[in-house]
This record gives C-alpha cells, sequence and structure tokens, in this order.
C-alpha cells in the first residue's frame, strides 16, 4: 500500500488505518471483554466479492452498532469464524469498507469528525432534521457518493434511519437495491441498546450479552421485483417488519429476562 494513496473520497489509506486500529483497541472490551458479543454467520462474508456489497442491518446506537461489524468483519477477513480472540486482526482492516450515517449526526464533535475519516458516506436526511420533521429532496450527490463506495467496496447501511425498533423501512434503500444490484447481506444485532447509550459512546451497563447474526445473501430478481417488494423483504430479512412485534405482558418480559441473564458469560481467558 501506497503511504500516500487514497481513496475515491481523498482519504488516505494510512491514516484511515491508524484510526481504525486505534478506535479498535480503544474499543475491543466492549465486545470481548466485560461484554460478549456472540456472532453466528461470519463465514458468509468469506465468499464475498471485494465490492458491491450492501450490508442491512436494524439499528440501536450511533456507533457501537458499525463499531461492532468493523471488529466482525476485520477478525473474519483475518481467519477467525464467529470470534474475536485476539485483537491483533485490527492490524490489518479492511480499507474499503464504508457505513452511511447522517451528515446531522457527522458534524457534532471531534470525535464523530474522526470516526467519519474510518469509513462514512455521510448524506442529508430527506425526512429529519435538528430534531424535527422536514420533507426535502434527496441530494443526488450522497446517492453519488453511495454508488462510488460500492463500487470500491463494502457498503453498512441501517436502513430504518433510526435507532427506534420497528420504524418502516425508508423506501430509499430499497430504491438503491433496485437500480445498484449489490449482493445484499442482512444482519441482525441485539443487546446494544442495553450496553450503551443512544450515541454508542458510553458503558450502560456490563455482563450484556449482544448477539449478531449474519444472514446469507437475499435472494432479488431484479427483472421482476420493484422496489415495494424488496422494502418487504428488507423489513422480513432485519426482523424488523411488524408481525415480528408482539405485546407480551409484565411477567413474560420479565422471564425473557431472566433467560437472558442465565446466558451472560463470565470470561477472562478469552481476553488477550
Amino acid at each position: 500500500m501506497s503511504l500516500f494513496k487514497k481513496n475515491p473520497f481523498g482519504h488516505y489509506l494510512f491514516l484511515k488505518k491508524i484510526i481504525i486500529s486505534i478506535f479498535g483497541i480503544i474499543s475491543y472490551r466492549r465486545y470481548n471483554g466485560f461484554n460478549k458479543l456472540n456472532i453466528e454467520g461470519s463465514e458468509i462474508l468469506k465468499n464475498l466479492p471485494d465490492n458491491k456489497v450492501l450490508f442491512i442491518s436494524n439499528h440501536q446506537t450511533y456507533f457501537a452498532d458499525v463499531a461492532a461489524m468493523y471488529h466482525v468483519f476485520f477478525a473474519t477477513l483475518n481467519g477467525r469464524d464467529n470470534s474475536l480472540k485476539r485483537w491483533t486482526y485490527l492490524l490489518k482492516p479492511k480499507l474499503n469498507l464504508y457505513y452511511i450515517a447522517a451528515l446531522e449526526t457527522m458534524k457534532k464533535g471531534l470525535l464523530p469528525k474522526i470516526f467519519a475519516y474510518a469509513g462514512s458516506i455521510s448524506i442529508e436526511r430527506t425526512w429529519r432534521a435538528a430534531g424535527k420533521e422536514v420533507n426535502r429532496q434527496v441530494k443526488m450527490s450522497d446517492i453519488s457518493n453511495i454508488k462510488k463506495a460500492l463500487d470500491d467496496g463494502w457498503v453498512i447501511t441501517f436502513p430504518q434511519g433510526t435507532t427506534k425498533p420497528f420504524n418502516p423501512v425508508r423506501r430509499g434503500t430499497a430504491h438503491l437495491i433496485k437500480t445498484y444490484q449489490p449482493i445484499v447481506i442482512p444482519i441482525v444485532i441485539d443487546g446494544f441498546r442495553r450496553s450503551f447509550d443512544k450515541k454508542g459512546l458510553m458503558i450502560k451497563k456490563r455482563g450484556i450479552l449482544q448477539s449478531m447474526v449474519i444472514k446469507p445473501p437475499l435472494e432479488i430478481d431484479y427483472d421482476k421485483e420493484d422496489a415495494n417488494d424488496i422494502l418487504k423483504k428488507i423489513e422480513f430479512a432485519i426482523e424488523q417488519h411488524p408481525s415480528f412485534l408482539k405485546v407480551i405482558s409484565v411477567e413474560e418480559y420479565a422471564e425473557q429476562e431472566r433467560a437472558l441473564n442465565k446466558k451472560r458469560e463470565f470470561w477472562s481467558s478469552d481476553e488477550d
């Protein structure tokens, strides 16, 4: 890798690598230390091409979700299936990895701006700004940047556009998939909302069971299926379709929490 090589967005790859490695080491014990991330399906990543792959996921925090995916992707590509054992995978990150984030979020403070250099495709939301509902046109430069990132590598997106569970999937994601026809990999995460604050920066509770399930590519017939068909597939794939939502009693919820607590593990041997 040339020392001053840049990606399509003009970012120096050596600087991106330094940022990812430093913040990866800082965040490592959040997923393989006082909290532990249970991973399923990471072997799927090994058979993917180097570009034109879109990961779709439910969303629980601003930054912790993406950080966890970076950890899992890098670990898998460095020979660790469903495991984050040994943090040395952070020294060899995949540098053509990107994530779609709200421009408003990535401009708030120095830390988000640093995180943006690690791979953010910052877009201007068309439906919400400064905590208020808005209705504005999609910026074509945002769309072209997403295409640029897909052409260069892998892209992570959260199609609901919010950390609130069971919010509708934004139609824009379905249109992107229909237009650019990437390989679409669904991911379902859980436990991050209990582990961290909304931004995913502050630790809210330790010893929480976290999970990440990576599913096989969506089967999409681009000749016959329209954006509405794809949108529905997304909702089911990331388990955010209304059919997954049910009202449960306080007693049933408490029993589910007790069951989760039994699965929590306290470990020390896996820490390297």
